[in-house]
């Protein structure tokens, strides 16, 4: 696998929440810095729900953005979907919680699946943006930086599946989709290195907290 693209986005007007998204993410041709709280010059505009630790790096498989292009019957360019990572041969299905993705001296590891916003919503101008979205199982997954460096288009990726408890991004979207109904599951995502927000949700619903 190899990153076919790196993106950045800078502040932009927004028909979606404060009126202002850094969703609109385009290209780099240069080495980008990755730090523990993201790619450097790339602008969060919602703090409360995107970026941070947990949610760094937002990473997606050309095989999902190939398909996704087909769907909806438009051109997905790298960036499309806010992606900071495009990644060659790679789609979601392929992920779980845990994993972790080798890339030159940076390492991050997946957190959890995108969950589709308002501002997704108003980029797709239809209204079943997002009930299309949960449907396709193709979310992309956001993911921690565990070491920092730089990263480039063209730069080799390699993949290292957790060793534990396996829970796809898939499984994760769809258990969120529910309001996390199944007890089993929320004791099996206290076993991975899932989102701080999942362990929560999870200790809560199970009385651990």
């Amino acid at each position: 696998m190899k990153v076919l693209a790196v993106c950045i986005g800078q502040s932009e007007p927004s028909e979606a929440k404060s009126g202002i998204t850094g969703y609109f993410k385009k290209p780099v041709a240069q080495p980008v810095a990755v730090t523990r709280m993201g790619v450097s010059g790339d602008f969060i505009a919602d703090l409360d729900n995107h970026g941070g630790v947990e949610q760094a790096v937002y990473i997606f498989g050309d095989f999902d953005r190939k398909e996704w292009s087909v769907r909806l019957d438009r051109p997905c360019p790298p960036g499309f979907f806010g992606e900071n990572l495009l990644i060659g041969d790679l789609r979601s299905a392929d992920l779980c919680l845990g994993d972790i993705l080798v890339i030159g001296d940076v390492q991050i590891q997946i957190t959890s699946p995108r969950i589709p916003c308002a501002t997704y919503a108003s980029v797709i101008k239809m209204k079943s943006a997002l009930k299309d979205f949960y449907d396709a199982e193709m979310p992309g997954a956001y993911a921690r930086v565990l070491a920092e460096g730089q990263l480039d288009a063209g730069a080799d990726v390699q993949l290292i599946p957790w060793q534990g408890e396996r829970i796809s991004v898939i499984e994760n979207m769809a258990a969120y989709r529910r309001n996390f109904p199944d007890p089993t599951f929320l004791e099996r995502a206290l076993t991975v290195p899932a989102h701080q927000e999942l362990h929560v949700e999870a200790k809560k619903r199970l009385a651990l907290l």
